[in-house]
Parts: C-alpha cells; sequence; structure tokens
C-alpha cells in the first residue's frame, strides 16, 4: 500500500478524507480567496468565505451522521463447504434523528473472498435496518472476524469519514460428506475374531420382541415401533426401545494428521474422515473419530473438529490400541496397526505397500474419485 493511501486511510478512519467534489470546492475556494487578496473585492472574500464554511460543515456532519449507530450481529448457522453462509446483521439508529446515505462492509476474512458491502438509504430515527447476504464457501475451516465498517459523506457529499465497530462472528464450515450408497472397507472391519461389531439394524432382527421400555415419540423415530396399545391407553404416541447388542468393538475412524502431509491430500483425507464416521452412522455402528488432539464423538463435534483439523498438528502421539480405519499419508504407519485395521494411503509414489502388509486396506489415487474409490472392494 502506497504512503498517499495510507495516509488517507488514517484520515478517513480517525478524521474525515475529501471526496472528488471536496478536493474540487477546496481548490476554488483557495483560488477565490487568493483573487480576493489580489484585488480586494469584497465579493471575492464572501464567495470564498461561503465555500470554506461548506467546507467545515460537510467536514464536520459526516462523523456525527455514524453517531448513536449500533450494529448486532446474529449467530451464523454452520454449513457445509460450497454452501452458503447466511449472514445477518442489524442496524439500530438509537437517536431522534435519521440516518440516511451509509455504507457497511463487512470485514471478512480472506479466505472467505470479498468484503460484504451495502448502502442504506435512510434508517429512520428509533428504527432499525437488517441487513442480510449470503457468502460463499470454498474451504472448510473455523473463520472469525471481529469489525464492521460504517462508511458516509453525507450530507454534504465533500468528505468521507469511516468508522469501525466490534461486531465478533465465528463462522463454522464443515467438511463436505459424501453420500457414500456402501463402503466395503468399513463394513468389513470386525468382522474377525477379535472385533466383532453388531450394528443395530442387525440388532433389531434379532431381538425385535425384546422390548427394554417405552418413551414419547420422537421426530424421526420409526412408525413400526410404535406401541399402539400403549399409546391408545396414555393418549400420545409411545414408542418401544429395544435390547441393543453392546458386546462389539467400536470403530474408530483414525486421521493421521501428526505427520506432514500434501495440503491438497490432506483436504481429501479430511472428507474422507467425515464421509466414513457418517456412514458408520447410517449403519447404526458405534463410531468415534481419533485425531492428534484424542478421541471423540457425535456429530456436531466431530464435523467441528474436522473443519478446524491441520496436519502436522502435535498432540497424542499414542494410537488406539484397537482396531482402526487408519487414513494416513506415511506407509510407514501401516506396519504397526492393531489386528483387525484397515486403512487408507494416500501416496504420490510407486510404493504398493498392499504387497508386504497382512492389513488390507486401499490406495487413493488422487486422479480418481474419491467417492467411487471409497465404495470400491478391497483387496
Amino acid at each position: 500500500m502506497s504512503i498517499v493511501r495510507r495516509i488517507t486511510n488514517w484520515l478517513e478512519t480517525h478524521w474525515v478524507t475529501p471526496a472528488y467534489s471536496g478536493w474540487l470546492l477546496l481548490g476554488l475556494s483557495l483560488f477565490f480567496f487568493g483573487a480576493a487578496t489580489n484585488t480586494m473585492a469584497g465579493w471575492l472574500y464572501v464567495i470564498s468565505g461561503v465555500m470554506f464554511a461548506l467546507l467545515l460543515i460537510g467536514a464536520v456532519l459526516p462523523a456525527r451522521m455514524l453517531g448513536g449507530i449500533r450494529v448486532r450481529r446474529r449467530s451464523i448457522a454452520p454449513v457445509s463447504m460450497g454452501e452458503a453462509l447466511a449472514i445477518e446483521l442489524e442496524i439500530e439508529n438509537q437517536t431522534h434523528q435519521a440516518k440516511t446515505l451509509i455504507q457497511l462492509q463487512d470485514n471478512l476474512p480472506a479466505e472467505l473472498g470479498t468484503f460484504g458491502k451495502t448502502a442504506i438509504e435512510l434508517i429512520s430515527p428509533q428504527d432499525s435496518f437488517t441487513w442480510r447476504y449470503e457468502c460463499p464457501t470454498y474451504q472448510r475451516g473455523i473463520y472469525r472476524w471481529q469489525t464492521i465498517d460504517r462508511r458516509t459523506a453525507a450530507p454534504v457529499g465533500l468528505f468521507w469519514c469511516r468508522r469501525s465497530q466490534k461486531a465478533k462472528a465465528v463462522a463454522v464450515v464443515y467438511p463436505t460428506v459424501l453420500p457414500l450408497s456402501q463402503c466395503p472397507i468399513l463394513d468389513a472391519m470386525g468382522r474377525d475374531s477379535h472385533s466383532q461389531v453388531m450394528s443395530a439394524y442387525q440388532t433389531q432382527n434379532a431381538s425385535q420382541d425384546l422390548t427394554r421400555t417405552l418413551r414419547p415419540y420422537r421426530w424421526g423415530d420409526s412408525m413400526r415401533l410404535i406401541h399402539w396399545r400403549t399409546s391408545a391407553r396414555y393418549g400420545d404416541l409411545r414408542v418401544r426401545e429395544l435390547e441393543t447388542y453392546t458386546g462389539g468393538q467400536e470403530v474408530i475412524v483414525a486421521l493421521d494428521n501428526v505427520i506432514e502431509w500434501n495440503a491438497a491430500d490432506f483436504e481429501q483425507a479430511v472428507i474422507a474422515a467425515a464421509s466414513l464416521y457418517f456412514y458408520a452412522l447410517r449403519r447404526q455402528m458405534r463410531v468415534s473419530l481419533w485425531t492428534a488432539l484424542g478421541q471423540i464423538g457425535g456429530e456436531e463435534t466431530v464435523l467441528e473438529t474436522l473443519a478446524a483439523v491441520q496436519f502436522n498438528q502435535s498432540g497424542e502421539i499414542d494410537r488406539p490400541n484397537q482396531a482402526v480405519l487408519w487414513l494416513t499419508q506415511n506407509p510407514d504407519s501401516l506396519e504397526h496397526l492393531p489386528e483387525g485395521s484397515r486403512w487408507l494411503l494416500w501416496q504420490r509414489s510407486n510404493l504398493a505397500p498392499e504387497q508386504f502388509l497382512s492389513k488390507p486396506g486401499l490406495i487413493i489415487q488422487t486422479d480418481r474419485s474419491l467417492q467411487l474409490q471409497l465404495q470400491e472392494a478391497i483387496s
């Protein structure tokens, strides 16, 4: 940024800076004042005096126009990568005078693209204006920004005045979750004698008559689980809770983010981790996510963790001691996985670790569709 630009920004944010019309009027004022000094003509002094007075009014009023304005930001709902963030702010005029011709600029992080801008023609006294706009997302992450700028040259239009105001924002962009119709590598986990995982759909078939308790109906419950006799007796819907099998071992989707990754490959790995986790939930498996920060569960917690996760991250180096689905770019780490584990490997070399590893897995090829590869059978 040039020195002139920095000076202009400092003047605009701390006092005022002349607009084009302001520079023009200032030049004319100096011209008439110089002419009046040379000719001693009173009417020239009057013209230059009126112009200087107009410049003074134009320099004082913009700052007053921005006073008494309060900006409040509504919370931003999380979205998945590629969806647009819905951003909403309420601009309130707390004074007894109307506010006119005000520009607003939301200072978004550079990763979210250009600034959000709008112009308000009028805010009546003791009234408010709601500004809603959408911001496209191109990369997962947790984004924070602090300020919004208010800018005006009203009412004369000779000087620009800009003031910043605190309006903290947190926007969470989740990684993409691929709609997997099948995932053989995850389905195969736990089928050996050391890792028996029974999903709830199997449990329901095996124990469909073993009702543990009855509870009120919740949105999304299957209609076939409604206990109609009890529902008729109580006057509201009651749902059966079946006995579930708890002896199976939990499926752990483990993202090896301790090592150095290729940035593009790591983004694919994060998408794969999210997709595998939610595929396991749809199959009603007991599933959790492991990263260098620890082992977690829960849909929202997992999505927020994957939104913020980075590679080459320090944290818990000890891996889980039970079977995992290991996502990595380090072939050497595959030899030390627990019994019953599977792996996904992103690599850019010609090594073929499946030739000497007893644990099955998939080599992810970056030039092919990730969704198709996750749905392929393992060798």
